[in-house]
């Protein structure tokens, strides 16, 4: 069907992908408010993320499951109303343990809003040149969001209360409900088997993981319920997998697997997103806490990267295009290390220019340069059939690395010795050996590039 107002639809799409990722990183500013309101311990301050992340990647395929069966615009629609009505759960929560349940709500609105509205986007711009530009600005939007996040969130917190930040959900939803009836065209519905027990597998199995590694930056490894709940949450993905190779219509086909390039791109962005989580957690801590700034000065704090990321990804398609993918995704990968380990030299009374924001700068670039090419690579050649669950194996590598490798993170973290240490270096020592870690994860998804996703010629949709 015929587009009347393309740049609307392109406009209301993309603000409601905006939403969730800005969701991602929204509280990190205001980390130290709402460990202090709402009596959070130091390593379960991360479930912030975790909840949110975890429940939106463990469904996610399954809400693209239920969009095949209702209709896209309608689940698009469903989900928006849940993430709102999960944010006002976020935003009356009186201690820790609503708040994670209103952030688990949230992942569930999201994981039904984020890939109707990725469908939304490829049903609405299905030939070229509108479709890569919507790409574009669709994928520049995962680099963008939660760096944007970080600003908007100090802002937020400085101005009025932390709790405001969520609450701006509601205006925006309700906006977007009713542009959504104008601007965005329903799909045609599916007759598809939903896969349940994958998505309860999936989910329950890398919660399970990430709590055990969690809970031993709190109780040590020597604490009973660390293990269980790891060899629990291990077997547990070993059920996924048998279940996905018996079941008809597997939340992921195990065919998607079989491209070195895609796997490869998968498993880079993961490594990728992993350690951009363990950077913001960390320097937000740090700028806090050994800097002594606000919140509203930590979001500005993070304004080299937000600006870079946002200033040179818009660049990427067209410069791409004309030298291929290689300066992006080996050159982005190679800048965000390099930003990464310079910025794990972290002293408690050092320089902000010299300390955190010109390594942001360099992190803020290779984002915004590999970003979108690490998005096309994982879904290059897939066949129109599988499109639909690859671009949500794409997002649910995103939502999943970053709770992974920042509970890694922060078990490394942990076992730095810091006794008798003022809180400021308490803060600066382990926050370099987690973003130190952080670095060494971009590095390692340099090499999955080089070896396996650079070596064959991307095909586009």
């Amino acid at each position: 069907m015929q587009l009347k107002h393309p740049k609307l639809t392109l406009a209301v799409i993309s603000l409601s992908y905006l939403m969730l990722t800005v969701d991602l990183s929204i509280a990190v500013t205001a980390l130290p408010l709402i460990q202090k309101d709402l009596g959070f311990s130091t390593a379960s301050l991360s479930w912030i993320q975790n909840a949110y992340t975890l429940t939106f990647g463990g469904l996610l395929l399954l809400g693209s499951r239920i969009g095949d069966l209702f209709g896209r615009r309608r689940m698009y629609v469903w989900g928006l109303l849940f993430f709102m009505l999960a944010s006002v759960v976020v935003v009356i929560s009186p201690n820790a343990e609503i708040m994670i349940l209103g952030r688990v709500l949230q992942g569930l609105g999201a994981a039904i809003l984020g890939p109707s509205s990725l469908a939304l986007l490829s049903t609405s711009f299905p030939d070229q040149p509108q479709r890569g530009k919507a790409m574009a600005i669709y994928g520049s939007i995962t680099g963008i969001g939660p760096t944007l996040g970080l600003v908007l969130g100090g802002l937020i917190a400085e101005i009025w209360d932390w709790r405001w930040a969520f609450l701006i959900n509601v205006p925006i939803g309700t906006v977007l409900m009713f542009a959504s009836h104008r601007y965005l065209n329903e799909t045609a519905k599916q007759k598809v088997k939903v896969d349940v027990w994958g998505a309860i597998f999936s989910t329950v199995g890398m919660g399970s993981v990430v709590y055990a590694l969690i809970r031993s930056a709190e109780f040590g490894w020597n604490d009973s319920l660390v293990w269980s709940f790891l060899i629990f949450g291990l077997l547990t993905l070993v059920g996924f997998v048998l279940v996905e190779k018996r079941i008809a219509a597997p939340l992921v086909p195990l065919r998607l697997f079989k491209s070195r390039q895609r796997s490869g791109a998968n498993l880079a962005r993961a490594l990728f997103v992993g350690s951009m989580a363990v950077y913001w957690f960390y320097t937000s801590q740090y700028l806090q806490i050994a800097k002594g700034m606000n919140p509203l000065e930590t979001g500005l704090a993070f304004l080299p990267m937000t600006l870079a990321s946002f200033g040179i990804a818009f660049f990427v398609p067209r410069l791409s295009a004309r030298f291929g993918d290689t300066p992006f995704l080996a050159g982005g990968l190679i800048t965000v290390a390099a930003g990464t380990l310079w910025l794990s030299q972290l002293t408690p009374n050092g320089s902000y220019f010299l300390e955190v924001a010109l390594p942001m700068l360099l992190i803020g670039i290779g984002q915004g340069a590999s970003t979108i090419r690490l998005t096309s690579a994982g879904v290059a050649g897939v066949a129109p059939a599988d499109a639909g669950a690859a671009s949500g194996l794409v997002t649910m590598h995103v939502q999943l690395g970053q709770p992974l490798f920042l509970s890694i993170m922060i078990t490394i973290a942990s076992l730095v010795p810091v006794a008798g240490l003022a809180a400021n270096q308490v803060i600066a020592h382990q926050a370099n050996a987690a973003i130190f870690g952080g670095g060494i994860l971009c590095l390692i998804a340099l090499a999955v590039v080089l070896i396996f996703v650079l070596p064959k010629k991307h095909v586009e949709d």
